[in-house]
């Protein structure tokens, strides 16, 4: 259909376009895209057997939503890629407030021009892209925010009764005609807006200051809300969850590959970064395996969450960390170094509610554990496993490492060395370089560097060596020596 030959009702006519609800819309070409194997929700990674599933069937059901899960689980993202299933253009009355369907006007507004005009009534198009409302729900919204109320200044210039419906300034709900709704954070709206929503949803009629107005909205709403909120600040009221045809949980990425898929796709990128820091694949693993451990931590409230945002915002602190040393050692190109993960320490802690334990520690504490802890989680994917008992005499494939700094000063590590300077340092530990050999043959040579820290940073956690920070950077040394030395 050629949109910009038809601007009138007539020609509107003429051209066999038949009006259908937005659900209708919604659930007909979701049935197109399922018989074509077209993907619906690109970009939504780990909720293909979950989560997607049951909103496909709530859509093909055309039920008013809710998408109930912690932070950080796409719930808004879901929302707006549901505008990829409405017909790219739709017909409304110009000028009309509540984007009236040429063939079904609502307000008097569009009745009445039609009226008037006939055939000839003047018809515009909306795109598809500006059919997406949302509103954050807060506890200062209001019942004219969102239905709408009297303006007594329109009533004295049109010399109109409060009666009159024509008096009335639509908010923000009645603007959304025929189109999706959306608001976030639900149980946040004061339980008497709620309550406001309860004629829209069901009864397909607005009231405002008494007057009660027939309009039967053709909208598709969606709302989302975190399980926290329900004790925390609020509650979903029980009358408006009974009009919610459909509540889906969602959650978090089941697996690490998810969860690195999902950060490489959000996470912002500068194309100079790209080009000057590697980061190795063992590095993105580590960084996802933070994100899980904090959502198992005796110090993390769990009923918060810990929202993916975490881990986006930790890798592009983990980038920036190794540019900013290669831009200070003048390099052209460096690889991530396991120490440049305390510089995600900031994005951690800003992104973790912590319990009362962990507010007693400090959250820079509890942001190092989860370091450490993701540490020992990955370890024994890579090397052989470190018991927490074993015989006095019993050899392990750590014993001549663990040699090497009972008989050496230990090894400085500081967080600016230039590349030249890091791997010549690491280079001198040769019972490093055997590990990686003997247990990682196929590991790429230019990310063993890392793998040769990440042992490291391991017999620190498993309680085999003693690390120690300082201005510059850390220190490993043998684990007994340090009590003799008292370092």
């Amino acid at each position: 259909m050629n949109i910009e030959k038809i601007n009138t009702l007539g020609q509107l006519k003429k051209s066999g376009w038949k009006s259908r609800s937005i659900k209708d819309e919604l659930r007909d070409n979701l049935r197109e895209n399922i018989k074509n194997g077209i993907d619906s929700f690109t970009g939504i990674h780990g909720y293909e057997n979950t989560v997607i599933p049951e909103l496909e069937r709530a859509i093909l059901s055309r039920h008013n939503i809710n998408l109930l899960g912690l932070r950080g689980q796409a719930k808004t993202r879901l929302a707006r890629l549901m505008t990829g299933l409405l017909d790219e253009y739709i017909p409304y009355i110009s000028d009309s407030e509540i984007h009236d369907d040429p063939l079904a006007p609502l307000s008097r507004t569009a009745i009445e021009l039609i009226e008037k005009h006939g055939d000839k009534t003047p018809i515009s198009w909306l795109h598809r892209d500006d059919r997406f409302y949302e509103k954050l729900a807060t506890p200062d919204v209001t019942v004219a925010d969102l239905i709408g109320d009297i303006d007594p200044i329109k009533a004295a210039n049109l010399k109109l009764s409060y009666a009159d419906d024509r008096v009335i300034h639509y908010g923000m709900i009645p603007r959304a005609n025929r189109c999706i709704f959306v608001i976030n954070e639900l149980p946040d709206l004061q339980a008497r807006i709620q309550v406001a929503l309860f004629n829209i949803l069901q009864e397909g009629d607005i009231q405002i200051r008494g007057f009660k107005l027939r309009l039967e909205l053709d909208m598709q709403f969606l709302f989302t809300a975190n399980p926290e909120d329900y004790t925390n600040r609020g509650s979903i009221v029980t009358p408006l969850k009974d009009r919610i045809g459909s509540q889906i949980l969602t959650h978090y990425p089941e697996t690490i590959e998810i969860a690195k898929t999902i950060t490489q796709q959000e996470a912002r990128k500068d194309e100079r970064t790209e080009n000057t820091v590697i980061v190795p694949e063992l590095a993105k693993d580590l960084l996802e395996q933070i994100s899980f451990c904090a959502r198992d931590s005796e110090y993390v409230d769990e009923k918060s969450g810990v929202s993916a945002r975490m881990s986006i915002t930790a890798y592009e602190n983990l980038l920036s960390t190794a540019e900013r040393r290669a831009l200070m050692n003048g390099d052209d190109s460096t690889t991530l170094r396991f120490s440049d993960f305390t510089g995600v320490i900031p994005s951690i802690t800003g992104k973790i509610e912590l319990v009362y334990e962990g507010e007693q520690e400090g959250a820079a504490f509890v942001a190092n554990e989860l370091i450490g802890d993701a540490t020992k989680k990955l370890f024994p994917e890579y090397f052989p496993e470190i018991k927490k008992l074993q015989k006095p005499d019993e050899e392990t494939p750590y014993d001549k490492l663990l040699e090497w700094f009972f008989n050496n000063d230990g090894l400085e590590l500081l967080d600016e060395l230039n590349d030249a300077d890091y791997k010549a340092l690491l280079d001198q530990v040769t019972p490093l370089t055997d590990l990686v050999e003997k247990y990682q043959p196929e590991f790429p040579m230019e990310d063993r560097y890392l793998l040769k820290e990440f042992i490291l940073w391991s017999l620190v956690e498993f309680d085999k060596l003693s690390k120690k920070r300082f201005t510059e950077g850390y220190q490993f040394n043998d684990l007994y020596s340090s009590f003799i030395k008292g370092i």
